[in-house]
């Protein structure tokens, strides 16, 4: 089976798995939750706000957006610590469950 293929059958036995789902639905709540915060808080549009969102967790940061508010730079310090946490659980969940596959094919 080709490199291509295992990742995509990986991919589609990982998420039938329940830890990740639950780690990709906590990831996508806090996004969610953090989206909701920046639109209101800061007044940013939908858009801007979910993006921001996603940037900052993904620890990416490009810096074309930042919290203008008190409330939005606490909210965003707190964000970074537990979200850098979470994203990385949930990416190494994700590759975990992936490559167990490729144990479980190399036992059979």
């Amino acid at each position: 089976m080709n490199s291509l293929a295992r990742i995509t059958r990986g991919i589609g036995i990982a998420f039938k798995d329940g830890r990740v789902k639950g780690i990709l639905a906590f990831t996508v709540g806090m996004i969610f939750w953090a989206s909701v915060f920046y639109h209101y808080v800061e007044g940013w549009g939908w858009l801007d706000s979910a993006y921001f969102s996603v940037v900052t967790i993904s620890t990416v940061g490009f810096g074309d957006f930042s919290p203008e508010t008190a409330a939005g730079k606490i909210f965003t310090m707190l964000y970074i610590i537990v979200g850098l946490g979470v994203f990385v659980t949930a990416a190494t969940t994700v590759a975990d469950s992936i490559l167990s596959q490729d144990d479980d094919d190399a036992d059979k």
